[in-house]
């Protein structure tokens, strides 16, 4: 290779030409479009002019495979010149660059075309692209034979933007990006930049205000308090792009069936950051957090074992604040590193599915925090907000309200649902605060909102959001199961998106949760007067598909844990508990339990520390875990638990109005249904020595489960095996038998085969 030290095509200032003006620009990192000067350009009919602008380079080569040429340092700037004929200009040059204890060799970023499709973006600002997170963010590619990153990013209303990172010393001067003004997009090619290295971007808004903020699109982020994104693996970026061969054939069909509306559902909610911690790192000051991997050795085999078919983690998308448990999140494309890489958080998923277990989490596209270095402002201006704070801005939370309205915005979060899916081939979303985006007046006054173009009250963007966002995730992961968090009586959310509905697969009944918490609280003296408490669930409860949650928002904050709001001395709390979880999954609906109340913690959650686990060396604690298991087992095994859920074929009630035993008494069928369960409960701590209750089969009847048996530390009341059927017509039924009930608890009936 021959070495020109001394160029012979002369390169003078007065060739050049006077610069002054763009060096500036570069120094202040101000220039709005860097590829219009740096990289190749005409220069005259023979010859192409090249420029670069390196800071802290020493000498500059242009470097092919013929040749070595050195670049001409203009005046004393980092901006370097070439001219060259066009004859000997080369399409894949490279540069090489000589700092002062290290010479490297690049691509030159400038030189290169855009990669940017098109199509995509247009698609992008239409709020049609599916799968954004393909385009936008740090994208592996290869370009001039040279593997690097394509960093692109969505900022129409910045003046100028830079890539600033560990490969550039986090200079905003190095990498000015070219900007796509029909999109609003950014984009530029890094040779050098290599995986694990952390970047964001430098924003120059139009009014002269420097701006650094995190990758909106980034698979990978710091751990708090840090805040740069990071780059990700180059074998991520092959599982980004073969996305699409889905699942096997036995994997989709166990999904489609774990998660069908006609199975068993049981829910264990989890907060990956406080199931269990690692008690000798805690010992030595740090978090103590169970990785991924460690949460794959531990936790599933105990939700295995426990008899529960699914595990809802709360918000996993990278948060900066612990106290927001994962509910104000500013990486919604990234685990979070609080537990490990990538790889592990697929390793957790893999090991669910391989126990079949279903993985739910928790989604919040309702309100995204105000960190500096997160969406709010993105650009200068409210880009992924409105500017409007009686749009724009949650007064409860204190956090920004996303601009629904936004091709782009909603672009940005059907394709963040669909990375999910696509990337990990979870089982399903769990939307929250549904209602807080269908409302524009949620939790405000008269005067702190605005009506829609209707004069009304829906946030008909937001109402198309989540149907564009159901309506996709569906149809390219069958089987899945979205399920929202509204508080409301908002009609259709289950319904298809073709008959009016939102397109949800279930949604919580918080009015059942509201009324039982309330029922359950009160004194069994005082339970009479409030009976229509437990039972007027029973008035809507086929009008969705519901989950019936026990969460977490019901143990914090004041609320005490689910053993404390149980009245009574500390044996009458533990049969009320027991009793309550026997009722409800008796109850018409999917079940959800937030992690602790399967053994009655008795302390109220704190995100900060390990569950009590200790409280298991105590009988009533273990009592309450095994009644757990046990009602997991039977409901798994009974049709008549599930298969009607949503029909009103499945329940008959047998004495919805006995409100002077507070006794509740009812029967559950299944598909057959000569298959079914009747279900006696008595909220007093009273036995009943000789209750009748009506059967619908002139079978004999065996207590099949009952809350109040000594392995659950009950008391053990009722001794009887069988229950003699006889011919007379009770509660609506032409047969009925009678038992003995005990105090505060629940029974399964089941007929005796002969």
């Amino acid at each position: 290779m021959a070495d020109k030290s001394k160029q012979s095509e002369h390169n003078t200032q007065a060739q050049i030409g006077d610069y002054s003006a763009q060096v500036a620009a570069f120094e202040q990192a101000e220039f709005s479009d860097p590829f219009a000067f740096l990289g190749v350009h005409y220069y005259n009919e023979l010859s192409v002019i090249l420029r670069v602008y390196i800071p802290g380079a020493e000498q500059v080569f242009y470097q092919s495979e013929q040749q070595k040429i050195a670049y001409q340092r203009y005046q004393k700037t980092a901006l370097f010149t070439l001219i060259l004929k066009k004859s000997n200009l080369q399409k894949n040059y490279q540069l090489s660059i000589v700092y002062p204890l290290i010479t490297v060799q690049e691509t030159d970023s400038y030189s290169l075309a855009s990669t940017l499709d098109e199509q995509a973006m247009y698609l992008f600002c239409e709020g049609a692209l599916a799968h954004a997170y393909q385009h936008l963010g740090a994208q592996w590619q290869r370009q001039n034979n040279t593997c690097g990153v394509r960093f692109t990013l969505w900022a129409p209303n910045a003046q100028c933007v830079s890539v600033i990172g560990d490969f550039n010393h986090w200079n905003a001067t190095r990498h000015l990006m070219r900007k796509h003004p029909s999109s609003g997009v950014w984009e530029i090619f890094i040779c050098n930049a290599q995986a694990g290295q952390g970047y964001k971007f430098s924003l120059l808004s139009q009014d002269g205000q420097r701006s650094e903020k995190a990758d909106p699109f980034a698979f990978v982020m710091q751990m708090a308090p840090a805040t740069a994104s990071i780059i990700a693996e180059q074998d991520f970026a092959t599982q980004l792009n073969s996305q699409h061969k889905g699942l096997t054939a036995t994997q989709a069909q166990d999904r489609l069936i774990r998660n069908s509306i006609e199975r068993p559902i049981s829910i264990y909610e989890v907060h990956t950051g406080s199931w269990q911690r690692n008690a000798e790192q805690v010992a030595k000051g740090e978090s103590g957090y169970l990785s991924y991997q460690e949460l794959a050795e531990r936790l599933v085999p105990y939700v295995k074992n426990m008899g529960f078919t699914h595990i809802q983690l709360m918000p996993i998308s990278e948060f900066p604040f612990d106290g927001s448990w994962g509910y104000q999140p500013v990486g919604m494309f990234a685990p979070t590193c609080r537990f490990g890489s990538i790889a592990d958080f697929q390793h957790l998923v893999d090991a669910c599915h391989q126990q079949n277990i279903g993985l739910l989490i928790d989604w919040v596209p309702g309100h995204f925090p105000s960190d500096e270095h997160g969406l709010a402002k993105f650009d200068g201006t409210h880009l992924f907000e409105h500017a409007d704070k009686r749009q724009g801005f949650h007064p409860d939370w204190q956090t920004h309200i996303y601009n629904y309205d936004r091709g782009e915005v909603k672009s940005f979060l059907i394709s963040n649902a669909m990375y999910w899916f696509d990337l990990f081939k979870i089982d399903g979303l769990r939307v929250d605060a549904v209602a807080s985006m269908l409302y524009l007046d949620y939790s405000r006054e008269d005067g702190q909102w605005l009506a829609n173009e209707y004069g009304g009250r829906e946030n008909l963007a937001a109402i198309e959001l989540l149907k564009q966002v159901n309506l996709r995730c569906y149809q390219e992961n069958p089987g899945i199961m979205m399920t929202a968090e509204e508080s409301t009586a908002w009609p259709g959310v289950t319904q298809y998106t073709e008959h009016g509905g939102l397109g949800f697969g279930y949604k919580w009944n918080m009015g059942w949760m509201n009324d039982s918490l309330s029922y359950m609280t009160r004194d069994p003296l005082y339970r009479s007067h409030h009976h229509h408490e437990m039972t007027f669930s029973l008035m809507y409860a086929y009008s969705e598909n519901f989950i019936l949650p026990l969460s977490h928002d019901e143990v914090v904050h004041g609320k005490g844990s689910l053993l404390n709001k149980m009245p009574g001395d500390d044996w009458q709390k533990f049969a009320n508990l027991r009793a309550y979880f026997t009722l409800m999954w008796a109850h018409p609906g999917k079940k959800l339990l937030f992690m602790g109340g399967e053994f009655a913690q008795r302390n109220e959650w704190n995100h900060d520390c390990s569950l009590d686990w200790h409280l298991l060396e105590h009988g009533a604690h273990q009592g309450m875990q095994e009644l757990i298991k046990q009602l997991n087992g039977l409901y798994c095994q009974s049709p008549a638990l599930y298969e009607l859920d949503n029909k009103p074929t499945g329940f008959q009630w047998l004495d919805e109005n006995n409100a002077q035993q507070s006794i509740f008494s009812f029967i559950r069928f299944a598909k057959d249904l000569t298959d079914h369960i009747v279900v006696v409960s008595n909220m007093t701590p009273n036995p009943v020595q000789e209750f009748r209750v009506g059967v619908p089969s002139h079978h004999d009847y065996r207590v099949i489960f009952n809350s109040d048996a000594e392995n659950f530390s009950g008391s053990d009341f009722n001794q009887q095996q069988v229950l003699t059927n006889q011919d007379i017509a009770w509660q609506g039924v032409e047969h009925s038998v009678c038992l003995q009930l005990p105090p505060l608890a629940t029974v399964y009936l089941a007929k005796v085969e002969q």
